[in-house]
């Protein structure tokens, strides 16, 4: 008698066909969620869980923020979309109260991380061969090993990561790669020829790695000394993360170019912006660069709700406050031979694993059967970044989850 197959769940279901009709670029957690408020989650069986990683700083303000989504929809009844074939009336006030968080003169706004960077490369190089006088054709820009940029061709051409850059040649020429936190490299590795170091202030992707004390100001006084840009990739530190609106600030810094991202859409639509002041965005004439997208209206009304909101410095207030309490509660684990490291600043932290209570992966796995929403990295860690509006109890309870799965 052949045994007839049980039902498949749910998720089951929603998993197995988007295994057949998606590409399998991801490898994500077996949930399907449904809904989600502020820091929970629900899937489609209605099971709720502490979400702990916040869309990798895209939903800094947490899910279905009230605020975002009510200056969303007020602003759907309106008009959501122009191009930069005309102007419209959201898109002037966000360029200037953008430029005043970050203390800069101009914006230059696309729709993702990646395009960010991208724009950002193209503004040095330009701002190289236009006002630096760098020769045609010449133009190199620094940036450190283990990074994360987004995944284009050009950017990936810059990753040391094998399995973001493997089979994808012939890479893009132009950028000097150095050890991350090693001053003295990039001292070495700044020419005549070089017209940015681009940077993430912390490295998010590679686990959430914190350079030594001094590097990013020694960083800055370097490129001015060389008359080189410097520019930092805040798409993941910046907004809040850290308990500070940009992790440079940490260190006093002000770079030239701020790349932005992720949490300036507020989880509600994907934007992205590159800042600077006018002797460096104005290289650019018209036509020269552009996004249908970019800047559009609906954008626009959700940006300047995320940036009145970290106006109040209450975020990072949180963030603060919150996240030394994470610290201190991770730091527990590291005397208990259950975690080998722990690293980070503000609300995000890496936690590397001790290879005998498993991968990365497998404690993310038995984490999301308790509830609690984490994702691996790099094997052995798990990234820890829970929205800025998480409670203290919350956290304390998917704290709670993580001692039990390693006990």
């Amino acid at each position: 008698m052949s045994s007839t197959p049980s039902p498949r769940t749910a998720s089951e279901q929603y998993i197995a066909s988007a295994e057949a009709h998606s590409a399998h670029n991801y490898h994500p957690l077996p949930i399907v969620v449904a809904s989600a408020e502020g820091a929970w989650m629900t899937d489609v069986e209605g099971r709720r869980y502490l979400d702990m990683l916040a869309g990798y700083s895209a939903l800094n303000f947490g899910h279905g923020n009230r605020r975002l989504v009510d200056a969303a929809k007020a602003q759907l009844d309106r008009v959501t979309l122009t191009s930069r074939a005309f102007h419209h009336d959201r898109f002037a006030e966000f360029c200037t109260r953008l430029a005043e968080l970050c203390g800069k003169e101009m914006v230059l706004p696309m729709n993702t991380g990646a395009e960010a960077v991208e724009t950002a490369v193209k503004t040095a190089r330009k701002w190289g061969y236009k006002v630096k006088g760098v020769p045609d054709g010449r133009a190199r820009i620094v940036v450190a090993a283990d990074n994360f940029h987004g995944r284009t061709t050009t950017i990936i051409s810059f990753s040391t990561d094998a399995e973001a850059r493997a089979d994808y040649g012939p890479y893009t020429p132009g950028f000097d790669i150095v050890p991350y936190g090693d001053l003295a490299a990039l001292r070495a590795a700044v020419t005549d020829d070089t017209v940015a170091v681009l940077l993430e202030p912390i490295q998010g992707e590679a686990g959430v790695l914190v350079p030594p004390a001094g590097y990013l100001a020694g960083v800055r006084e370097l490129t001015r000394e060389r008359g080189v840009l410097f520019m930092a990739d805040e798409i993941q530190s910046g907004l809040g993360r850290t308990g500070r609106t940009f992790a440079c600030e940490h260190e006093g810094v002000v770079p030239d170019v701020y790349v932005l991202g992720k949490a300036l859409g507020g989880g509600v639509v994907p934007v992205s912006a590159v800042v600077a002041d006018a002797d460096v965005l104005g290289v650019f004439g018209p036509g020269e660069h552009g996004s249908t997208f970019g800047g559009n209206p609906l954008a626009c009304a959700v940006a300047l709700e995320v940036i009145a909101m970290l106006s109040t410095g209450e975020f990072q207030e949180r963030a603060t406050e919150l996240g030394d309490h994470l610290h201190a509660e991770l730091g527990l684990l590291t005397g208990t031979g259950k975690v080998t490291q722990v690293r980070g600043r503000g609300l995000w932290a890496g936690v590397d694993i001790a290879p005998s209570h498993g991968t990365g992966r497998e404690v993310s796995e038995k984490l999301m059967d308790r509830g609690v929403l984490v994702k691996d990295t790099h094997g052995a860690t798990i990234r820890i970044a829970p929205p800025l509006v998480i409670s203290k109890e919350d956290l304390d309870w998917g704290l709670d989850q993580l001692r039990s799965v390693l006990s």
